[in-house]
């Protein structure tokens, strides 16, 4: 158990019956007439929903016990991604759904963190950047300047995403792996 003075982002709370929520935004608030609060944005770790939720200040809240651990994604298995432990070499099966968006940015043998409750996997953490190669993209045209456009491109893992006019198929790429977003040449 913590209080609401100990949260900070990144924080797994156990609320609402045992459903886990993660900290993503939080503010203490004092206001002039009435008790401290601390006004919080949470997200649902299994279903990805945000929500906004008051608690007054000094309230106990149960904090989840997140076992996180650096794993190592070696290939997939029909709908499930097998990582391996890096410490211990175990193999975990993780299902598609709790890789979620992860999934468009990995190759075999990315390194990610995978955190767990109770050996459960709540969600798979890739670095904020990935180097990927571009498979297909239409040529730029006569004229395309490096600024302004973008057309669509996908990588080498399936996914699409936008790139200026001047990238070509076979070129490697850094995109964000938050929001899939271009963010230049590798």
């Amino acid at each position: 158990m913590a209080t609401t003075n100990d949260l900070k982002n990144g924080l797994v709370l156990k609320l609402d019956g045992g459903e886990l929520w993660t900290v993503v935004e939080f503010q203490h608030v004092k206001p002039g007439k009435g008790g401290a609060f601390v006004r919080t944005k949470l997200k649902n770790v299994m279903s990805g929903k945000v929500v906004d939720k008051t608690f007054n200040a000094g309230v106990k809240v149960d904090v989840a016990n997140v076992d996180k651990r650096d794993m190592q994604y070696s290939y997939l298995d029909g709908d499930d991604f097998v990582f391996m432990d890096t410490e211990t070499y175990d193999m975990v099966n993780i299902p598609r759904e709790v890789v979620g968006t992860a999934a468009n940015y990995m190759l075999e043998n990315t390194t990610a963190t995978v955190a767990f409750n109770e050996g459960n996997p709540l969600y798979v953490d890739l670095p904020a950047a990935a180097e990927l190669t571009i498979s297909h993209t239409d040529p730029g045209l006569q004229g395309d300047r490096s600024t302004g456009g973008t057309k669509p491109a996908t990588l080498e893992t399936g996914a699409e995403i936008k790139v200026p006019l001047f990238i070509t198929t076979g070129e490697k790429v850094k995109v964000d792996t938050r929001t899939g977003e271009y963010l230049g040449r590798a």
